[in-house]
């Protein structure tokens, strides 16, 4: 099937309460995996292509990958850029196919986030791409980013609603204290804030820095609007234990489709795991 554009799946997702996963891809083994995974479940899937992928496979082939896989599959997959670094970048994506697109100003003050994405929003709308904004900084660090955990980068709800209102983007990015890569002791995501959140904004929200956090706190994350929930981190953990695990096995090995193989067996178990948190198994 065509490639499926991400506010369809959210707006689906809202109506059935559940969340969609959006995993990030840099490689055609993690993609195998994560469309495998998805048509077995049965659940829609949204592929992610972050700055660091975009550096590493190039935007080219991200967008042909996906969108092969998109025609082959049988559940609906949508291609979005992850944390969008410009404009320019924006449209090379739109170009190239992606049905979604990230522009990140989380670093810019509060007005100068708010016509940025709002330039963004004017240009894929007369497209038919939809876009994800972000207000408020999440912390940890993800590619050449790296932030604090400091309570004052969290989301404001009231500035949060201006954002949306202004801006017109699709869903929403927060932070309310899940944090890029890995964890440094317990997860605390603040659920008090992501409600208010909720009730203010009316859009679907999504939850960067998933990885790590416990099934349980990502099945409250979505009964409080959480629609589009990001994994990187696990998937990377996973891949390069599935390396570790086929070369201590086999060290002699030189073929590296008997290495990156059971890699992807790996992903692909790891994706698995997330969508039952997300509740959308069983939705296509």
């Amino acid at each position: 099937m065509p490639l499926a554009n991400a506010k369809d799946l959210l707006m689906d997702a809202e109506k059935g309460g559940y969340a969609v996963g959006a995993f990030n891809c840099s490689n055609m083994e993690i993609l195998q995996a994560i469309v495998s995974a998805a048509e077995e479940m049965a659940a829609p899937v949204i592929v992610q292509a972050s700055q660091g992928a975009v550096k590493y496979a190039g935007l080219e082939y991200i967008a042909a990958m996906v969108k092969t896989a998109a025609e082959m599959a049988s559940v609906p997959i949508a291609v979005h850029l992850d944390h969008g670094t410009s404009f320019e970048q924006v449209i090379k994506c739109i170009r190239l196919g992606f049905t979604s697109v990230m522009f990140d100003g989380s670093m810019l003050p509060f007005d100068e986030n708010v016509v940025k994405t709002a330039e963004v929003v004017k240009a894929a709308r007369a497209v038919g791409v939809s876009v994800e904004g972000e207000l408020g900084r999440i912390g940890g660090a993800e590619d050449d980013v790296t932030l604090g955990y400091e309570k004052e980068f969290f989301t404001d709800p009231h500035e949060a609603a201006i954002f949306v209102e202004k801006t017109g983007v699709d869903f929403l990015a927060v932070a309310v204290g899940t944090v890029h890569g890995k964890y440094k002791g317990v997860p605390n995501i603040n659920f008090e804030l992501l409600a208010e959140i909720n009730r203010k904004v009316g859009i679907p929200l999504v939850l960067h820095g998933s990885s790590g956090l416990p099934g349980e706190d990502i099945k409250k994350a979505v009964s409080l609007g959480v629609r589009k929930v990001n994994i990187d981190t696990d998937l990377r953990e996973a891949f390069v234990e599935g390396i570790r695990e086929a070369l201590q096995k086999h060290p002699e090995e030189i073929d590296p489709r008997k290495i990156l193989g059971p890699a992807r067996e790996k992903v692909k178990e790891a994706v698995e795991e997330k969508i039952n948190y997300l509740g959308c198994a069983g939705t296509v």
